[in-house]
């Protein structure tokens, strides 16, 4: 009997992947423009300028600057020397001399149509986010959205904080990195003016100068006593943290830098807030609610880790090491990584990313460098993203992007075992004993936030206090928090008065005399009751 030759199967047709494209509308030349549109007194055709004395100066040292996103070239900073930043605080001293005797209610009305032309602006400040640090549009967004926010509760609430209080002597010196331009830096800014103080702000050498340069003139449009330069944090710290017309410093950034000032300005006596690194760790111990661990890991991978409360650290009780990469590694396998702007149409909604660049090309590849060395001495690699599944445009600079990785137990002689990686790095620690936990939990001398994952709640009464952090959540992640919430740090992570809340309008007015302000300084620790 003839057989009927059986059918070949039809081959698969091979997926084409789809080429993407920008975004219509959010080049940097568009942003470019409505830079110039909006601030002219800013902007230039070719930079931006310094603001101090009360005007715009064509003055500092251009550098070059290239965009995270795609290496394109951007505006740089404008860096200005050392004699010409003393000029700046002096002026700052005088206009802080002016702005402290003006009525409350009059400055809480320049502070609100300050908040009020930030909102008008929101889509600008974050696009220039985008390109400047590489933020993905969802979170760009929320550091404006975060900043505007959150200086309204206290236009809205000011009145009870400074009763009883005066401003400080002279200006605020703010100098904080660049990831967080307008929910920290900004949002510091407005507050402080609020209460009395004009305000000086060194722009982050690695990004964001525009968006604080446009921010700025809009502030000092309604009058808000503004000074914005630029310039290496060596040839201005001089000006910027021991000169005696500053009032207070305010820092954020990492320990080394952070030390330096620390020890300026407690030999000066001067008021101070500095915000430093630590290595924020996640405990597991006697944990079942692994549903809820897999749910929270893509959050903790927002803007690639380069937060002060990411957590790169997971410490697991080695007898549920098993469960936990059933619940961690589906969970770092859905993270989306990409140009923060490329879509499949140019009328599409922005992409939707977990994160996009690290803040350079540099950094990238210190990262590499500290994972491959950390491997090569023992580090079990867990998970590592491909690039070929991340959304790049055709022919795209990718030199900043550092696909997610994971490693089990980096060695101690990498900077991975005890330092904050500040990109998207998880290592994990395995322990047997409580000891071991807390020790672990402790690696690195101090931190601003922590959580235990335990079922019981009674052991989690008893361990967390013996977690040095400032905050210690209960199987959910910590933030520095907005409005009421306060924030600090143990340990090496913080040096000076805490802030949030009631205590950022402490951190920089005058009280009664022989006042202690909560804080971690040389001389006390005083906590304040934390939620």
């Amino acid at each position: 009997m003839a057989t009927t030759p059986a059918t070949p199967a039809t081959p698969a047709t091979p997926t084409t992947p789809t080429t993407l494209t920008l975004k219509s509308g959010t080049s940097w030349n568009d942003a470019w423009q409505r830079c110039l549109a909006v601030a002219p007194e800013a902007f230039r055709d070719d930079r931006v300028l310094n603001l101090w004395n009360g005007s715009w100066q064509a003055d500092g040292r251009v550098l070059p600057a290239t965009s995270p996103v795609d290496g394109r070239p951007i505006a740089g900073p404008p860096r200005l020397d050392g004699p010409t930043a003393h000029h700046a605080v002096r002026a700052a001293l005088d206009q802080h001399r002016a702005w402290r005797h003006v009525p409350l209610d009059e400055r809480r009305a320049r502070v609100a149509a300050t908040l009020d032309a930030l909102t008008q602006h929101r889509e600008l400040l974050a696009l220039l986010l985008v390109w400047e640090i590489g933020k993905p549009w969802r979170l760009a967004q929320a550091d404006v959205d975060r900043a505007i926010d959150g200086v309204r509760w206290y236009v809205d609430g000011i009145e009870p904080m400074v009763e009883g209080r005066v401003p400080l002597d002279g200006p605020v010196s703010n100098i904080a990195s660049w990831n967080y331009p307008m929910s920290v830096l900004v949002h510091a800014m407005l507050v402080q003016a609020l209460a009395g103080n004009a305000v000086i702000a060194k722009t982050p050498t690695d990004g964001g100068v525009s968006c604080l340069t446009l921010a700025g003139a809009l502030a000092a449009r309604e009058g808000i006593p503004v000074t914005l330069v630029s310039g290496s944090g060596g040839e201005l710290s001089e000006a910027l943290v021991r000169a005696p017309e500053i009032g207070c410093v305010s820092f954020v950034g990492g320990r080394d830098t952070g030390a330096a000032v620390a020890t300026a300005v407690a030999d000066l006596g001067k008021r101070h807030v500095l915000e430093q690194e630590g290595l924020n760790t996640w405990g597991i111990w006697n944990h079942t609610d692994w549903d809820a661990l897999t749910a929270v890991v893509p959050k903790l991978f927002d803007y690639g880790k380069q937060r002060c409360t990411a957590y790169p650290r997971f410490v697991v009780q080695r007898e549920l090491f098993d469960e936990f990469l059933a619940a961690y590694l589906p969970a770092v396998r859905t993270l989306r990584v990409g140009h923060p702007l490329a879509v499949e149409h140019p009328d599409d909604p922005y992409p939707r990313l977990d994160f996009g660049p690290v803040i350079n090309a540099a950094k990238a590849k210190e990262l590499t460098d500290q994972v491959t060395e950390a491997i090569d001495r023992g580090a079990v690699p867990l998970h590592r993203g491909r690039s070929a599944e991340a959304r790049f445009l055709p022919g795209q600079d990718t030199g900043a992007y550092v696909q997610p990785v994971t490693l089990l137990n980096p060695p101690p002689s990498s900077p991975l075992h005890h330092a904050e990686p500040f990109g998207p790095v998880d290592t994990i620690v395995l322990v047997d004993t409580e000891a071991e936990l807390l020790a672990a939990m402790n690696a690195s001398n101090g931190a601003l936030v922590a959580t235990l994952s335990t079922d019981d709640r009674a052991t989690y009464e008893r361990l967390a206090p013996q977690i040095r952090a400032f905050k210690v959540g209960h199987g959910a992640p910590r933030s520095r928090g907005d409005r009421e919430e306060l924030f600090g740090g143990f340990g090496a992570s913080w040096r000076g008065a805490f802030v949030g809340g009631e205590l950022l309008v402490k951190a920089v007015t005058q009280g009664p005399a022989g006042e202690r302000l909560p804080g971690n300084f040389p001389e006390y620790h005083l906590m304040p009751s934390v939620a």
